[in-house]
This record gives structure tokens, sequence and C-alpha cells, in this order.
């Protein structure tokens, strides 16, 4: 799984809309026998950067903000964000939870493509999903893993035996 690289709202720490990234910086490609992405301009641009003709998976795409996409943290009454960061199955008005991105994830890692190396060009809340799915981890660990923009995570085995590798 590789994080897409920055855009405006990482950088402003906003709630993302569907905005290009920043600066498209070419980097090694991984060899793979599929590439995937997330449906969003970020992940489209990120794999076009490592080379990659990647298909757009709607379970990659990232955690729906609703009401708050495009907003910056600091514009978000303080007590609805407390609440959002401290409970998973908080969601943003009219917006995803992090408990249900992290079961779509769930079920999008139980039924993986029949490709033994595959790429994900996805969200950091899609890799912290998955790893939250692969460790086991209860969801309130969600925030408590940090995917910087680019970043390289594998997972290895397959539904009920993940491990993780990080890069």
């Amino acid at each position: 799984m590789i994080a897409h690289q920055p855009t405006a709202a990482t950088r402003a720490a906003a709630f993302p809309a569907d905005e290009p990234v920043e600066r498209p910086a070419p980097a090694d490609p991984p060899r793979v026998d599929v590439a995937l992405r997330g449906p969003e301009t970020r992940c489209a641009d990120t794999a076009r950067c490592l080379g990659l003709d990647a298909e757009p998976v709607p379970a990659l795409r990232d955690l729906d903000a609703g009401a708050w996409r495009g907003l910056g943290m600091d514009q978000i009454a303080p007590d609805a964000l407390a609440r959002w960061l401290a409970d998973p199955a908080e969601a943003a008005p009219g917006g995803e939870s992090v408990a249900e991105v992290i079961a779509r994830v769930t079920t999008w890692l139980a039924e993986p493509p029949a490709a033994r190396r595959i790429a994900a060009v996805t969200h950091p809340a899609v890799i912290r999903a998955a790893l939250v799915h692969a460790l086991s981890a209860p969801d309130r660990s969600f925030w408590r893993i940090d995917v910087a923009p680019g970043a390289r995570i594998v997972l290895r085995g397959g539904p009920g035996r993940w491990t993780a590798l990080f890069r």
C-alpha cells in the first residue's frame, strides 16, 4: 500500500476535497502484477508518478469527511472534532465514521485480487484501517498510526493471516 503524495490539504491539516498532489515527484515504481488506486485525483496523480497504470477501486477511497470536506481542523467546532477523534463510531455530518472505513477496508482485504504482488495507491486513512485490521487492533487505535505522504506499507499473507512490513 502506498500513501498518495502531499496535497494542499495534507500540508494544511485540512479535510481533503479532491485536490491534486502539490508537486508530483517521480519515484521508483514498485514491481507489481496488479496496480490499484483510490478514485480521487491525488491517488491518480501519485500512481502516474510511480509509472503505474492503476485501476480505480471504490473500496480504496478516502474517509468521507462529509460537511467538513475542504475545511481546516480549526474551522470545526472543537467539541464535534473531539467526539470524532475519540469515538470511532462518530462521523462528520453527512460523512463516514472511522469504524465504517475499517469495515470497508476489512471487506476489501477479505477478497484480495488473485495476483501475487499488488500495489494499492490510496490514502493514509485507508492504510490505517488496513493496519488496524491486519494487526487485530481495536478501532480506537486508528489515530495512533501515523502514515506520511508517500509511505509504503507491505501487507503479506491473506485473509485472516496478515502481517505488516513497514518500509
